[in-house]
């Protein structure tokens, strides 16, 4: 499955421990990351500055679901599990 642009879920519902540009603390779960345009693209797609952890996101249908609110519903139901 091909992520949706736009749909910035997981840049928004999960906790990043590894620093960011702009976040060198990470993110708490629920933060928008601050590298999420108003288009909720990342700004750092592609670049060796984009943390492990959000370049080895794969999305899924069983994460993602059919729309952006599922997705970030179930990341958020996720994180709170973990």
């Amino acid at each position: 499955m091909e992520c949706r642009l736009g749909c910035g879920a997981c840049c928004i519902a999960p906790s990043i421990s590894s620093a960011i540009p702009g976040m060198p603390n990470g993110k708490p779960a629920g933060v928008r990351c601050i590298q999420l345009d108003e288009h909720n693209l990342c700004r750092i797609f592609g670049q060796s500055e984009r943390p492990a952890v959000c370049a080895g996101f794969k999305a899924e249908a069983a994460i993602c679901g059919q729309t952006d609110q599922q997705a970030l519903d179930n990341l958020i139901y996720l994180e709170q599990i973990t």
